[in-house]
């Protein structure tokens, strides 16, 4: 298995988006951070073996740091096609020996229905823009619905809403850790070149098949 810092290196070659959309907040997911969360999940036992499904993977990040620690299968789904042929790319650029289902639909009414021991890991919308308020409520139900975890990037001080939603679901957060989220300047309305967001981390524990 390769280490936290070899993961970040591979990763480095993953293109963001060209023409990313203000109204899906888009923004590629650090390398370092991806690494992360996969790294994490990988020790936990929860990627090795495992089908992964990333929920609105745009160009691909998360879902090809999880094809490098030998899953059993990865689904990338994102509601814009753009970013997936960004993705196709990215995964030769990685290299991966593990190919990746890229489908075209919307994270939060997926047509999914996974079949065995399943990973989700996603980075949603923060909620930055009134259209995507509260949408990482609906990936999180989307989580507790297809899969046995969930890994899952917050703003930070996400912990009591988190919490709460999983224990209304019939789920556990069991692990979270603080992170950073290097932002460039992407939109016309940033006004710094760069700014490192707190964010944290979640591991939600299901229960089996996600029920």
């Amino acid at each position: 298995m390769s280490t936290k810092s070899q993961l970040t290196q591979q990763l480095g070659v993953v293109a963001g988006f060209d023409d990313p959309r203000v109204d899906l907040e888009q923004y590629r997911t650090p390398p370092d951070l991806a690494a992360h969360l996969v790294h994490r999940a990988d020790l936990e036992g929860d990627i090795e073996g495992k089908t992964v499904v990333d929920l609105g993977c745009g160009t691909g990040m998360l879902a090809l740091a999880a094809t490098l620690r030998g899953p059993r299968q990865v689904v990338g789904v994102d509601i814009d096609r753009d970013p997936l042929e960004t993705a196709r790319a990215n995964a030769r650029r990685v290299g991966s020996t593990s190919g990746v289902s890229w489908v075209h639909a919307d994270a939060t009414r997926v047509p999914l229905c996974p079949d065995g021991p399943t990973t989700v890991v996603m980075n949603p919308p923060f909620g930055a823009q009134d259209a995507n308020r509260h949408a990482d409520r609906d990936f999180l139900a989307t989580a507790a619905g297809i899969a046995d975890v969930s890994y899952s990037v917050h703003n930070a001080d996400s912990a009591d809403f988190v919490e709460a939603f999983a224990a209304d679901n019939g789920g556990e957060v069991t692990h979270a850790f603080a992170a950073e989220f290097e932002l460039p300047r992407t939109f016309d309305f940033h006004e710094d070149d760069r700014r490192e967001l707190d964010v944290e981390v979640f591991r939600v524990d299901w229960g089996e098949d996600g029920d």
